[in-house]
């Protein structure tokens, strides 16, 4: 008789607990879609959590500056490898890395950007294919690649990127 007391005393307990938890679930979750308090989502950076902007550069024989943002409600963490990025749909016309490593990963929430530099011509003559539009992800999400509009119509010919960086300062893509 005692053992099962005992039993019923334990289910009486594990039963107040579980109705404890399952009220503190359903306040939290009525909280955060009440839209009263919510905590930022972080993630890595998708393709589609950020938004671009392409400019020339003359610095270093002209270049293209990528600029990355994300849009607003996210918090991502986008990774400081190359984008996956290509003139056109010939192999030839994809960027290759200009740097040896991966650099730090940059976090984007707000006004806060990454940066990669994409030099469209890397050899010194006058040949290769003009191209007037960009093919733009995140590398690792090449399926929800972008489309963006060259600010000229560009010549290309072994092209090469920066990392992605927090800093202007590191993404003029050097060959070295």
């Amino acid at each position: 008789m005692r053992s099962r007391l005992a039993t019923r005393s334990a289910r009486l307990v594990l039963t107040a607990v579980a109705a404890a938890a399952l009220t503190a679930t359903a306040a939290g979750t009525a909280l955060a879609a009440g839209g009263e308090s919510r905590a930022p989502v972080e993630q890595l950076c998708g393709t589609n959590d950020l938004t671009f902007k392409l400019t020339e550069k003359t610095q270093a024989g002209g270049y293209l500056l990528v600029t990355a943002k994300a849009r607003p409600g996210i918090t991502c963490y986008l990774e400081g490898t190359i984008p996956s990025a290509s003139f056109g749909s010939s192999p030839d016309s994809e960027v290759t890395p200009a740097e040896q490593a991966v650099t730090e990963t940059v976090k984007l929430s707000g006004a806060t950007a990454a940066y990669a530099g994409i030099n469209p011509k890397t050899t010194n003559d006058d040949y290769g294919t003009e191209y007037e539009r960009l093919f733009l992800s995140v590398a690792g999400d090449e399926a929800q690649a972008i489309s963006l509009k060259l600010p000229s119509a560009t010549l290309v010919d072994r092209p090469v990127a920066s990392n992605w960086h927090a800093d202007l300062a590191d993404v003029v893509p050097f060959m070295g």
